[in-house]
């Protein structure tokens, strides 16, 4: 078969642990209207290209690894684009309308350095999201509107510095997996008593919290379906009622100043 024929057919692009620092060494392997499917991780990419949405048959793009500071706006506009995997860069914002992603079902944004400052308005508004992955990041909090990921099955919040959880979370009923381990939590808002997540085909991680005492009991006793099980309690719903915000002492920051995604970042 001769060579030029072979590349006109090529629609998935690997090139792991190569050294690759800019986009403009591996352009010529591809195929802008034919590609579905490019793998860049364990390289050395600081950006991306905005012309990166030229790639309009592209369903999968994984770029893990890399030295990502910053993504392109355009990058949203990928018609086709179903899984995205930017885990284990160093990201501290995202672009303007990220959340415009036509189609888009999985979306890996772990261990980088991103807060709820780092979002754009229209993030929590993907329709077609189905899994998330936020863990080992910065967010004290989330959005309200964490409720329009109306489609959500798996949510990944482990390793962050969470003090709060949004109520809204508990209208995101087709969630299967909620993880939420590692942070600062002492309660959890009744509301997500709502939601299916004790059982065989479900993952609840709720581990290394500071909880209340009577939380912390609960898991101590019967793990995370014990916690499940008392915050769907009118006992519990009417203590949670009643406890001012700042009537539980704000647990401290774990240090992560060794971070990998915080490695040759310049303080501003």
């Amino acid at each position: 078969m001769p060579k030029d024929k072979k590349k006109e057919e090529v629609t998935e692009v690997e090139h792991v642990d190569r050294n690759i620092t800019t986009f403009s060494q591996i352009s010529h392997l591809i195929e802008a209207e034919t590609i579905t499917r490019l793998t860049l991780s364990h390289n050395k990419l600081t950006a991306l290209p905005a012309n990166i949405a030229d790639l309009i048959s592209l369903t999968s793009l994984n770029l893990w690894n890399n030295q990502i500071e910053e993504l392109p706006s355009s990058i949203s506009s990928l018609p086709k684009l179903k899984i995205l995997n930017i885990g284990m860069n160093k990201l501290t914002i995202l672009p303007r309308g990220f959340g415009s992603f036509p189609v888009l079902e999985i979306l890996d944004l772990t261990y980088n350095n991103l807060s709820e400052r780092s979002l754009p308005g229209n993030f929590f508004f993907m329709k077609t999201l189905r899994a998330l992955y936020l863990g080992d990041n910065d967010f004290e909090m989330l959005p309200g509107d964490v409720e329009n990921l109306e489609n959500l099955q798996v949510l990944v919040l482990r390793e962050n510095d969470l003090l709060t959880l949004p109520r809204e979370l508990g209208k995101l009923t087709r969630l299967r997996e909620l993880h939420i381990q590692g942070n600062r939590l002492a309660m959890i808002p009744p509301e997500l008593g709502n939601l299916e997540l004790i059982g065989s085909k479900q993952v609840l991680r709720l581990e290394h919290n500071p909880f209340i005492p009577r939380l912390q009991e609960q898991f101590d006793a019967n793990g995370a379906a014990g916690v499940w099980s008392h915050i769907r309690t009118d006992d519990y719903r009417y203590f949670f009622g009643r406890q001012e915000p700042s009537s539980t002492p704000v647990p401290p920051k774990r240090n992560k100043e060794k971070k990998v995604s915080r490695k040759g970042i310049q303080q501003a």
